[in-house]
């Protein structure tokens, strides 16, 4: 995922606005104005490391030196040293719980999601693992590419990605062919069709449409088998993606990656993933200036 860095500083620019406020008083009555230091952002625990571009962007946005010492989807060992810091103190400490958020999310997405795929290859099965838009408000973009740092599929950004013709849609059409007639009549041929289903028999009317993805929402493995049978049955397996969503976990995915579906989408790592332990040490500190007298 690419955004020029105008755009992205920007982004990142008002996550510290956020927790800013009108300035960070601690700092201000107990650090000197003109005094300097180094830090290092050290991972307190092993996981995949994630969003160390926009750390760097943003030190950088105000005027710290940062250097990168792991790159973005690399596994770390506990106490690893990510980066070190240099600069103004005071901007410095103003910055530390941003900068450490942002690197701690990331990394605690992309370290679920390294997880959770890497239970499907060890299993020697090929299906896609994918996260949904079950995203932190204001943080689609971060959350998104933590996903894919961690080997993850991001599936939509954005809800004009493409058309996912969902539960409350087809009940406002009123059934699914006819949400599929009204969207492909109308529909730019560059935009994929996704149908939700809730019922074995809907599959079939969904691949029959020739929709280019049918997510099985909240199906047990069982019943994504029997769904799977009958399109094998109607010659029509592998002629549509099929996608598992809704109740899957770390615990239950190889039960749903065995059944055959090509995709496998899961709201807990995004919405649920723990944060990766990160923290932001001073090594030297140099007080310039003397505040008590002496």
């Amino acid at each position: 995922m690419f955004l020029p860095r105008k755009i992205l500083e920007e982004k990142i620019r008002n996550m510290l606005a956020e927790d800013l406020g009108q300035g960070d008083v601690t700092t201000a009555l107990v650090v000197p104005a003109d005094s300097t230091a180094e830090a290092e952002v050290i991972a307190k625990e092993a996981g995949v490391i994630a969003g160390m571009e926009e750390a760097k962007i943003l030190l950088e946005s105000l005027g710290l030196k940062a250097e990168i010492s792991v790159s973005d989807g690399e596994k770390v060992k506990a106490k690893s040293v990510l980066m070190k810091i240099s600069g103004d103190t005071r901007t410095m400490l103003s910055v530390e719980r941003t900068l450490l958020n942002i690197i701690s999310r990331m990394s605690g997405i992309a370290t679920t999601t390294r997880k959770l795929r890497g239970k499907i290859r060890k299993a020697k099965l090929k299906t896609r693992v994918a996260c949904t838009r079950k995203v932190a408000p204001g943080l689609l973009y971060f959350d998104k590419k933590a996903v894919l740092i961690g080997g993850g599929d991001t599936h939509r950004l954005h809800l004009d990605d493409m058309i996912l013709i969902k539960d409350n849609h087809i009940i406002v059409a009123g059934s699914i062919k006819k949400a599929i007639e009204k969207v492909r009549k109308d529909a730019s041929f560059s935009k994929k069709i996704e149908v939700e289903v809730t019922r074995v028999n809907d599959v079939l009317a969904a691949a029959r449409a020739r929709v280019d993805i049918i997510m099985l929402d909240n199906f047990t493995p069982k019943r994504i088998e029997e769904a799977i049978r009958l399109l094998k049955k109607e010659r029509l397996f592998g002629k549509v993606l099929l996608e598992a969503s809704g109740g899957i976990t770390s615990e239950n995915i190889l039960a749903y990656a065995s059944t055959g579906v090509d995709i496998i989408s899961l709201g807990e790592i995004t919405h649920s993933a723990k944060a990766l332990d990160i923290s932001l040490e001073i090594t030297k500190a140099r007080p310039l200036s003397r505040q008590d007298g002496t």
